[in-house]
């Protein structure tokens, strides 16, 4: 085990090895607090204000008026996602990027700029076809310096990475894996994105013991689908998710293969970086825990610090919208013909409203995300134009 860790062994069970990939696979999600500055030559500093979460009413607007609980007090059984972050957990506000990172940033948003095909596949000497609308979209100025900063601000790998990304999403689907699809998968409710925690991360559940399918692609296909919906859940400002893992009451076999976690791990390592805010972990059986043993000498520090074993879920997630499961106030019962419907809905309005946007202020690659999804931000035209009229007065 690398030295400085604190993880403390968890209560003794019993499952399979290969349950390790549940949780494992999900360490990788890599992320630090998010980055609010913007393009090089203009203002870097925005005021934490614009980060702060949006009123009631245009929360109302965000979600489509779909009429959500929002805590625990809002309904006595809750069978639906939750419709807004408190208003007292707000993303952290990342420092601005220093005159060498921008420099690296306007690099890369140069280069990435001139992309007009890609690979339709992995496949060697696979046929190219012209980057998408929905491609270009997804390079907003954040995702490059996710990007960046998972390769230590190495701008050639960063576009390497950005590009292997965009050829593997449409391989994989990841804009085409749809509800019906995947609902198989989520009958019993094995996943569950519900709440914000602290810092307004959307928190997804992972509840293996809920585990109703045999062996098959889709079970990643499954794992990828929520992880997408969790992003489109993020309030403005926000770049992170929080994982919520809970073995209690898994079984024998419940988890997945060994293999399929690897190839999860894959997926998550190098096509979702600087993603992992928090993930709680409880109820580890003893096996999984000797495998984290074995793996916590190659996992960053950083990220290991933001893995915390058996402690009170409450501490990190607000309990008014934490389930009662995982020691909060919320009465949630999985319904199937409820949740999913709910869940596919709200997704839907977010991912409407961020293209509306996108397309409003003119499809640019490295789009700011905290316009996209509503926040207080200009969008990029809007900031050029304040910035050239800057130059002009002072020549």
């Amino acid at each position: 085990m690398a030295s400085g860790s604190n993880i403390t062994a968890p209560p003794r069970g019993s499952t399979d090895v290969a349950d390790t990939a549940v949780a494992v696979e999900k360490l990788s999600l890599n992320q630090p607090a998010q980055f609010n500055g913007t393009t090089a030559g203009t203002e870097t500093n925005l005021p934490t204000s614009q980060v702060e979460q949006p009123s009631l009413q245009r929360i109302a607007t965000l979600n489509g008026d779909l009429k959500l609980p929002s805590t625990a007090a809002d309904a006595a059984v809750v069978n639906t996602p939750l419709g807004r972050p408190l208003d007292s957990t707000k993303p952290s506000v990342r420092p601005p990027p220093t005159a060498d990172q921008l420099k690296k940033y306007e690099a890369l948003l140069g280069l990435v700029s001139k992309w007009t095909e890609i690979p339709v596949s992995s496949a060697k000497d696979a046929k190219l076809t012209p980057l998408e609308e929905y491609e270009r979209m997804f390079l907003t100025r954040e995702c490059m310096f996710r990007y960046l900063r998972a390769t230590t601000w190495k701008v050639d790998q960063a576009e390497i990475r950005l590009r292997n990304t965009l050829v593997w999403r449409r391989e994989y689907g990841t804009d085409r894996l749809t509800a019906d699809y995947i609902s198989i998968e989520n009958e019993t409710g094995k996943q569950v994105i519900l709440g914000w925690d602290n810092d307004g991360r959307p928190c997804c559940y992972l509840r293996p013991s809920k585990q109703n399918t045999e062996r098959s692609d889709r079970q990643i296909e499954h794992l990828v689908y929520m992880l997408e919906r969790t992003v489109d859940l993020m309030p403005p400002g926000q770049e992170m998710l929080a994982l919520l893992i809970n073995f209690s009451e898994t079984r024998q076999g419940q988890g997945a293969t060994f293999q399929q976690g690897k190839q999860t791990l894959n997926i998550l390592q190098n096509h979702y970086p600087e993603r992992l805010g928090r993930a709680l972990v409880t109820n580890v059986p003893w096996i999984i825990w000797g495998f984290f043993k074995m793996i916590t000498p190659f996992i960053d520090p950083v990220t290991r610090e933001k893995i915390k074993f058996n402690e009170d879920m409450g501490n990190y997630v607000p309990r008014e919208q934490l389930m009662k499961e995982a020691n909060g106030e919320v009465d949630f019962q999985y319904d199937h013909k409820t949740y999913w419907p709910a869940l596919t809905q709200l997704t839907e309005n977010k991912r409407k409203a961020y293209r509306e946007r996108w397309e409003a202020a003119g499809k640019r690659i490295g789009e700011y995300e905290l316009y996209l999804r509503g926040g207080d931000q200009q969008p990029l035209v809007e900031v050029e134009k304040v910035s050239a009229e800057k130059e002009e007065k002072t020549v």
